[in-house]
């Protein structure tokens, strides 16, 4: 369109969209009326036939519709007005994209497509077509991506696409968060594609590198979890994925994401860890004990060798939970479990059972010289004593020392079991002998002894009794040794078989400890001690009644408020009870014991030490505690008639107890001599089988009727 003149010019006359009569005086005739005239119509698309200098000759319907205009408006208006061209010259054969500009001011997105046509004389045909839904799905695809990109710039992983261009591995686009989980930039990626691989652990890279090239060869969907090293040379875990999403000249486009999965991969390997180790020790679990002992079983069955087994439970540490708190029992359990790996050998695997309970196990064991069926005994009883040796020393637990013993059992193969179920029973079986026994001590399995079987079966009648409330309470008096009579009984409990038979307490209230039973069974006696205590007193028999409380009770939550609770529902004084309490159990936590004490002496309840002599009291403890009676251990008063030096003690304690203000009280008085003794040096009470052995309640009110308990000497 150079005949049209300058561009300048040109601009000047497309800011009107009117007639112009100048420029449609100019073009008429000047094209062959055959080729404006049916031709355009029936193009079907809007079509216009332009002179040479850029004037519109025609138009059909089409094209009207689309300016606007009607058809005879169009002839003689500029082109470039309508469809404005920029810069460029119509030249014909070619196409570009332009808009339509309305006489309302709106205009459309058009593709122009120009040929030119030789006639009477040259011109254009422009071809016009509406580009609105191409322009739309541009820019909805522009607006799509920049949604995508927002949204994958926000999820914590590292999204990337990736394709060849020729022999040349390209990365196309990846997301900022590449910097957060491997600290490189997106634009170090970019720039070196390759370096990805670098980045791979190196005990991963090869397996990644190979099921890359695979997935990719057969264009199947990739996944894989391996190691990277981020640039500051720390290890993570990432989930790499990968799909084909286009093919463009030959070439796959691939979609990948990648997570970090360090977290999950430390938390798989912890429960990988908890399901076969103690999470507070570390140490194997039972689990993972017996899957070993099962290992060694074998080993020993082939090579003809022997195993032990040993089966520890520390004495008494439900008193350390109860007295220090469970962070003091855990952080206790912890220094147990190191003190026993250090007391057996690396090859020796030490498992905790639970609570409590340690597991060892000593393989590959030489057997004792001409036999068949036993090992060596020595190395597993030297290494329970090598284990109480470690044991001896004290706990420092939140600043305290804390001494503690454990009792344990051992079982050998192939002599006390074939499997590992029956060697760990026996094991188990031979502790529960040593801490009954010798507490603290050891015990080598004994396959004549029925102790496993009684156990348990004393363990599920106990349960059993437990539920039923199969108890009863015998009554020992306590006799003022001035003039013999009763002032008062002890509540002692004893367990009602079905058979009508009577278990003494010594031989359960051990096991109802361990069971944690006890405190069900001490809930009990107070309940029934206080209902006969009332019915006593509803018959005109006014008696002081004493019961023992358990050192689990002593540290039981809302001790006062139990024992309060059920004098009250009686309607019985609290001044007429009295509490006992051993002198270990005073000594373990002083502090705390004090506090207890304090408070059930402030409700009314006087208080008994029992077992003097037997702890390790400390005076000054003592002298502050509120304590009303001073029970002397039977351990001093049997023969203390002919022992000297147990006289000298014996002395020592009723005169310690009467400068604390304390009464004293002598225990397990069996003869006249005891009696005599006692009497003449100032012990006030008295109780023991010499005055009257424990006895059902019913048999109370004829031995307080009588007139004293102190039975006649006899002569000869």
């Amino acid at each position: 369109m150079s005949e049209r003149g300058s561009r300048h010019e040109r601009a000047s006359t497309t800011t009107d969209v009117g007639p112009s009569p100048t420029s449609r005086a100019s073009s008429e005739g000047s094209v062959d009326p055959i080729i404006s005239g049916g031709f355009l119509e029936a193009t079907p698309a809007p079509a216009l036939l332009v002179s040479l200098d850029g004037c519109i000759v025609a138009g059909n319907r089409r094209a009207a519709g689309m300016t606007g205009l009607e058809p005879a408006d169009l002839e003689g208006r500029l082109f470039d007005a309508l469809f404005p061209c920029g810069d460029r010259d119509l030249t014909g054969n070619e196409s570009f994209d332009t808009t339509c500009r309305r006489p309302d001011g709106t205009e459309t997105p058009v593709e122009v497509s120009i040929g030119a046509i030789e006639g009477s004389q040259r011109a254009f045909v422009v071809l016009v077509r509406d580009t609105s839904d191409v322009r739309h799905g541009v820019e909805a695809r522009h607006e799509a991506e920049a949604k995508f990109r927002a949204l994958v710039e926000q999820i914590s992983a590292i999204t990337y696409t990736w394709t060849w261009r020729g022999d040349d591995y390209v990365v196309a686009y990846v997301s900022p968060q590449i910097q957060r989980i491997l600290g490189y930039t997106a634009s170090e990626w970019i720039a070196d594609p390759t370096a990805w691989y670098e980045w791979i652990h190196p005990e991963d890279r090869t397996a990644v590198i190979e099921e890359n090239k695979r997935c990719e060869t057969t264009a199947e969907a990739y996944s894989m979890q391996y190691r990277m090293v981020r640039k500051d040379g720390r290890t993570i875990w990432v989930e790499d994925s990968w799909v084909v999403v286009d093919e463009q000249e030959g070439s796959r486009v691939f979609q990948g994401v990648v997570f970090d999965i360090t977290e999950r991969k430390l938390a798989e390997r912890e429960i990988a860890f908890l399901a076969h180790h103690d999470k507070l020790t570390g140490l194997p679990n039972r689990a993972s004990f017996e899957e070993t002992l099962e290992m060694a079983i074998l080993r020993a069955r082939r090579h003809d060798l022997g195993i032990g087994v040993l089966f520890l439970d520390l004495d008494n540490f439900k008193l350390v939970n109860d007295s220090l708190g469970h962070q003091a029992g855990d952080l206790m359990l912890v220094e147990v479990a190191e003190r026993l790996r250090r007391s057996t050998r690396d090859t020796d695997v030490v498992a905790r059972q639970g609570g409590d309970e340690f597991l060892m196990l000593l393989s590959d064991l030489e057997r004792a010289d001409g036999t068949t069926d036993g090992v060596e005994g020595v190395a597993p009883e030297a290494v329970a004593e090598r284990i109480h040796a470690a044991l001896a020393e004290p706990f420092e637990l939140n600043g305290r020392a804390f001494h503690a013993t454990g009792s344990i059992g051992i079982s050998l193969f192939p002599r006390d079991g074939l499997d590992p179920d029956t060697l760990l029973k026996n094991a188990d079986a031979a502790m529960y002998q040593a801490k009954k026994s010798v507490p603290g001590g050891h015990a080598v399995f004994d396959a004549a002894s029925e102790q496993p079987l009684e156990r348990l079966a004393l363990s599920t009648r106990l349960r059993r009794a437990v539920d039923q409330e199969s108890w009863v309470l015998h009554y020992q008096p306590v006799v003022d040794l001035a003039d013999g009579h009763m002032v008062g009984v002890e509540a002692l409990i004893r367990w009602l078989e079905p058979n009508g038979g009577l278990v003494p307490p010594g031989e359960f209230i051990p096991l109802a400890e361990e069971l944690g039973l006890i405190e069900a069974i001490g809930d009990w006696v107070i309940g029934e001690m206080a209902r006969q205590q009332r019915a006593w007193a509803d018959a005109g028999l006014d008696l002081e009644m004493s019961f023992n409380l358990s050192p689990r009770q002593l540290w039981s939550a809302h001790l006062a408020d139990r024992i309060l609770g059920k004098l009250s529902a009686s309607g019985v004084d609290p001044h007429r009870v009295v509490v006992e309490v051993t002198e270990s159990t005073t000594m373990a936590e002083p502090d705390r014991t004090q506090k207890i004490l304090n408070e059930l002496h402030a409700w009314g309840l006087r208080l008994a030490i029992d077992d003097f002599g037997t702890g390790y009291s400390s005076l000054g403890r003592l002298k502050h505690m509120p304590v009303d009676i001073l029970k002397i251990d039977r351990a001093f008063v049997r023969d203390v008639d002919k022992d000297l030096e147990l006289a000298g003690m014996v002395r020592a304690m009723i005169q310690l107890a009467q400068s604390l203000e304390m009464t004293p009280l002598a225990e397990g008085v069996e003869t006249r001599d005891e009696y005599v003794f006692l009497r003449s040096n100032g012990c006030r009470l008295a109780q023991g089988f010499y005055f009257a052995k424990p006895v059902p309640a019913t048999e109370i009110p004829a031995l307080a009727a009588r007139e004293g308990l102190i039975p006649e000497p006899t002569i000869g």
